[in-house]
């Protein structure tokens, strides 16, 4: 399938639409002080890796790969609202019972996942360390306790792993530092 330029310019509008609209529908903040900031910003770092997958997708032109993370995403979605509804563990703050597993985590990890297993570790690390404050922030503000975000952790990545190929082996993707003004920056060669 070989998608035009306002096509993908569409996608990418309705991709960032939609993360703007699940992040402003977060949950009403009963917290205050600290808990209240790093609850708001999990709440908006939660899109941050599915974001960056989509950008990475976009630049690289990697069709494949938005497939992939397309389908890995779907479905991480879709199980991760099947159990809240089926499960309906009530959250530590009592505002309703749809606590397991963290939608937040789960979202955030199946970007993270995408990104280390399509595009490789050195790209994966920072995604994870990232995942990994979403997940803890979602603890720390009381709308989650550590089972609810270890489960969303593993349903992310593991849709992810379950769909996503290496990019870079496939396409011979090499990193190296920049050659001659001291370094700075990344050169990225893709041998076709």
């Amino acid at each position: 399938m070989i998608l035009d330029k306002k096509t993908i310019k569409q996608l990418g509008l309705f991709l960032m639409l939609c993360c703007f609209v699940f992040s402003t529908q977060a949950q009403e903040l009963q917290v205050s002080g600290s808990r209240k900031a790093v609850r708001t910003s999990g709440d908006i770092l939660a899109f941050a890796t599915p974001v960056a997958s989509l950008a990475t997708v976009l630049i690289l032109q990697d069709w494949e790969g938005l497939k992939q993370g397309a389908l890995a995403g779907v479905t991480t979605l879709g199980a991760t609202y099947a159990l809240k509804y089926l499960i309906k563990k009530e959250r530590p703050d009592h505002s309703d019972k749809h606590s397991f597993p963290s939608m937040h985590t789960s979202v955030s990890f199946a970007g993270a996942a995408f990104i280390q297993r399509r595009y490789g570790w050195k790209w994966g690390i920072p995604a994870y360390v990232l995942s990994t404050y979403v997940g803890w922030s979602r603890v720390y503000g009381k709308k989650h306790d550590g089972w609810d975000v270890a489960a969303g952790a593993l349903l992310g990545a593991g849709c992810s792993y379950i769909f996503t190929r290496p990019f870079a082996q496939k396409h011979n993707l090499t990193i190296s530092p920049v050659a001659g003004d001291g370094g700075y920056g990344i050169y990225l060669s893709m041998n076709f």
